[in-house]
This record gives structure tokens, sequence and C-alpha cells, in this order.
């Protein structure tokens, strides 16, 4: 057996110096072991089924070997010790990786320098246009009318090479299945979100209202409660919701792709009660787990670059710069109100849609959707706040999002009733605000007046100034455990209960506490 060993490493490439030590373990399968002193390094199996042997050794450039042994277990065991470098220890640093800025803001950034760069191109080409003699001119339009085939084929390749390039990035929407054009991924705006969100933080450092805050705490409850119940959108479990109230009158909310959620204190002050809440949250959450911020960056993008054509023909056609502007605006605006605002109100339906299936399934009073957007027309005209028409806005109007929403209640009351949600009451809060509005307006129209009369208007319990203070107190009591799991049966969170009927028609009562109210119902 030592002879056959001693053969295989005879035999083999693998050559040991003689400043190195070496010990080698042989055994048979009776057990027998030959052993000499020293330390384990490599070793050699040869399983009996085969006649190979594997040496394996511990240097790095070292390949395995492979020897016969006809049967029999030899294993070697070898130490082997390489000599330490005489010369000075040398370190290798290495510097950080450096992060791409995100595709979404390049574009931004480049935006402005594609336009400019098309303007100087339509002027450049004006000027060399004039500047030609006739002759040359008439030369040039015949060549042109002579090989006008040539530049049509021309153009519709490269229309259908633009075709292709976009129908490669169509993308399916995670919820709705709708097919749609995304030229940013999602990654790319995840990196944009985060700028987003630290400028965010700076702008709104010393207006963020403290986390023991009622309202901070009501916000969070809903949002997590939102996130726990529709854990299985993976849009949804993957991002890490945070809240950050921002004391300000302003009537807006919104969500980062990043999972980061701004919500303003005059948002608070309008929303009547939990369920009112729970549905314009999910609404903002829809805008961010539907990606709806890319696709519109998208569409934004792509429209730019193939109005660049156009606008560089605007400034070579217009014979004066003054022409080439006012047609640059008119072109701006075209595109704008065709393309950006039309598909932005598209967005915006989709997002109330989704929005409401997220309320539904966290066991919300999706009834009082309708009657939030209900409350915002009758704001809107209390406070003289001046409504543009719907084709000129990037929001569809009051009335039509009270309409969609209305229509989607009875699908969306079943998907609450699959999600084995508490049993809502009779009582519909759709009925309960229109018949407030009615006796409101019976009221106004009975008692309204000047002079004398005008002491016997009703008096009102609260008004709008009580609302920051009142309400998230009436919002975290309204919060109860749920007695029944949803969706999974395994997530648990507090589930909003039923607002009593005062709760809703509260925004009504309130927002009539002005003294041009009388004329503004009426009208």
């Amino acid at each position: 057996m030592a002879l056959l060993c001693g053969s295989i490493l005879r035999g083999s490439r693998f050559r040991i110096s003689s400043h190195l030590t070496r010990n080698l373990q042989i055994s048979t399968p009776a057990g027998h072991p030959v052993k000499k002193p020293g330390r384990v390094l490599s070793h050699i199996s040869c399983p009996t089924s085969t006649n190979s042997v594997h040496l394996r050794t511990t240097t790095p450039t070292g390949p395995p070997l492979l020897f016969c042994s006809n049967g029999r277990t030899v294993q070697i065991r070898s130490r082997i010790t390489l000599p330490l470098p005489l010369g000075p220890v040398h370190h290798f640093h290495t510097s950080a990786r450096l992060r791409a800025l995100p595709g979404p803001l390049i574009w931004m950034v480049l935006k402005p320098l594609q336009k400019i760069m098309a303007i100087i191109l339509g002027r450049s080409l004006r000027k060399w246009w004039v500047a030609l003699p006739d002759n040359r001119r008439q030369l040039l339009r015949e060549w042109a009318w002579q090989r006008r085939w040539h530049l049509t084929a021309g153009a519709g390749v490269a229309m259908v090479i633009v075709a292709l390039l976009l129908l490669t990035h169509l993308d399916e929407s995670p919820v709705t299945g709708r097919t749609r054009l995304l030229v940013f991924s999602r990654e790319n705006y995840m990196e944009l979100a985060a700028l987003t969100s630290e400028a965010y933080m700076e702008e709104f450092a010393e207006l963020l209202v403290p986390v023991t805050d009622p309202r901070h705490q009501v916000v969070e409850r809903v949002v997590q409660h939102l996130a726990q119940r529709n854990k299985d959108i993976p849009q949804v479990s993957d991002v890490t919701w945070s809240v950050h109230v921002v004391q300000s009158p302003n009537v807006n909310a919104f969500v980062l792709p990043n999972g980061k959620v701004f919500m303003f204190t005059g948002m608070l002050d309008t929303v009547a009660d939990v369920h009112q809440l729970t549905v314009v949250l999910g609404h903002e959450m829809a805008h961010a787990l539907l990606g709806h911020s890319a696709e519109q960056a998208s569409l934004s993008h792509v429209v730019d670059l193939l109005s660049l054509v156009l606008l560089t023909a605007i400034w070579a056609m217009c014979p004066r710069d003054s022409l080439a502007l006012l047609g640059q605006w008119v072109q701006g605006k075209l595109t704008e109100l065709m393309f950006s605002r039309p598909y932005s109100r598209k967005l915006e339906a989709e997002a109330d849609e989704v929005g409401l299936q997220l309320a539904a399934k966290a066991c919300a009073d999706v009834r009082a959707g309708p009657v939030f957007w209900q409350q915002m027309e009758i704001r809107d005209q209390l406070t003289g706040e001046s409504s543009f028409p719907e084709w000129l806005s990037t929001h569809p109007s009051h009335r039509n999002r009270f309409t969609q929403l209305d229509r989607l209640i009875p699908q969306a009351l079943e998907l609450r009733e699959s999600c084995m949600c508490p049993a809502l009451p009779a009582t519909d809060p759709r009925v309960v605000f229109s018949k407030s509005v009615h006796v409101l307006l019976e009221n106004t129209k009975n008692q309204g007046g000047t002079g004398p009369e005008r002491a016997h208007k009703p008096h009102l319990s609260y008004s709008t100034t009580s609302l920051p203070t009142g309400l998230p107190a009436a919002l975290l009591a309204q919060t109860v455990l749920p007695p029944t799991s949803n969706v999974d049966q395994s997530s648990k969170g507090p589930v909003p209960d039923v607002a009593s009927e005062a709760a809703v028609a509260a925004p009504v009562t309130a927002a009539a506490a002005g003294e041009g109210s009388q004329h503004a119902l009426q009208s």
C-alpha cells in the first residue's frame, strides 16, 4: 500500500519543496492506519465503488487531482507551510463605489437642455435657409421633390423603430392589469423617491407634528392598518410605510413611492370620520403601489422627445422669433391639454378605484367615500374657491369623482364582505348626508335674509376652527380591534368602527357657518 501511494505521488505533478513539511496517513479497509506526527491540510478519498482518488489542496491555485487505487481507500493528509514574505507588506485601498444618478433625475435635468438645443437647431436652419441664394433654394426644392418617396420611406422606417422601442417598454399594472408604457423602472423611481423624501423632510422640518400628537397617531394607525390588511399585494408588503403630518392649512396629502406618507393638517380638518380618512389614505397609497409617478414621467418623457421634432420645425419655419415663441407656447399648451392632463385624470380615477378596494379590505365603511367628495364640492362653493373646468384640470371634478365612487360602492361592499369584516349598519352615510344638506337648505331658505331676520339664524354647534383638536380624538375613539380576521385570517390591527350620523353630517353644518352660506347653498 505504501508503494502504491509512493508511486501515485511520484507519477503526479504534485511536488513538495524541501523546506515544506509533509505528513502522510495511509489507511486500509481493515482500519490499521500508519501515522506520523504533523497537522492536517488536504484530504484524499476514494470510494470502494470507483477507482479514483480525489486530492484536495488548500493552496488557492492548486487544482484537485485524481488517482486510481483499484478499489481501495487511500487517505493522505499533508501540511504545507508556505514561507513568509521577506519584503514589506503593501495594503491596497479601494474607493467607494459611485452611485449613478437615477434615470428620471437625469431626464429632469436634461429636459430644458433638449428644448434649448431644438430651438438653436431650428433657428440655425431658418437663418441658413434665408441666407441661401434663390437658385440654391430652387435646387434644394427640386432635389427634395425628386426624392420624396425615399424621404417618406425613411420617415416611415423611423416611426416603425420608435414604435418598436415603445412596445419593448410596455408593462402591466400591478392590481388592475392595465397595459401601460413604462420607460423608467420602479427601482429608478425608488432612488429618486429617496432623494425627494430627503428634500421634503428638510422643507417641512419645522412644520412636522410630533409623533405624540393625536393627529399623527390617528394617521399612523390608519396607514399601518391599511398596509397590514393589504399585505397580500407585494407592492404594499415590500414597502416600509412611515407617516409625517405637516402643520399646514393646505387640503393635501401625498405618498412617495418609497412609502413616505405626508399628510397636511388641512386635510385632517376636512375629513369627518375615520372612514373618510381611510378612503383618502387608500387613494394616496394606491398611487404609490401602482407606480403612477413613474408611469406619468414615462409618458411625459416620450411626448417631450417626440415634440422636439415639432419644436425644431416651429423655430425653422416661423419667419420671426416672436412668432416662434408664440408657436412654442401654443404647442406646449396643446400637448398639455391633449396628453398630460387627460392622462393625469385617468390615473386619478384609477387611484380612486384601487384606493376604494384597499379601504374595503381594511373593513372601512366605503360608503363614506362618495360623501367626502360631496363635502369637498360644498366646501369649494362656500369658500368661494374658483373651480376650473375638468378638461383644464389634472384631477377629475368633485362631482365626477363622487359619481364614479358611488358606482363602485356595490363592488367594494362585496369585497369587504368577502374579507370577513364586521357588518355595516343599515344607515347609509350617503342618505344621511343628502338629508342633512336638504335640511340645511330648507332652514336657510326659511330663515335667510338681511337685517333683523339674520338674528334668527340657526345656531351651529361648532365651527371649522374646532376641528383640529376635536377631530383626531374622535378618530382615535372610533378605531377598535377587529372581532374577526381579514384576507388571510392572520393579520390583526385596528379596524375603524362605524361613525355616527352626526359625524357624517358635521362637515356640512360646520361649512355653513359663514355669512354668505345662504346664497352659496341656494345657488
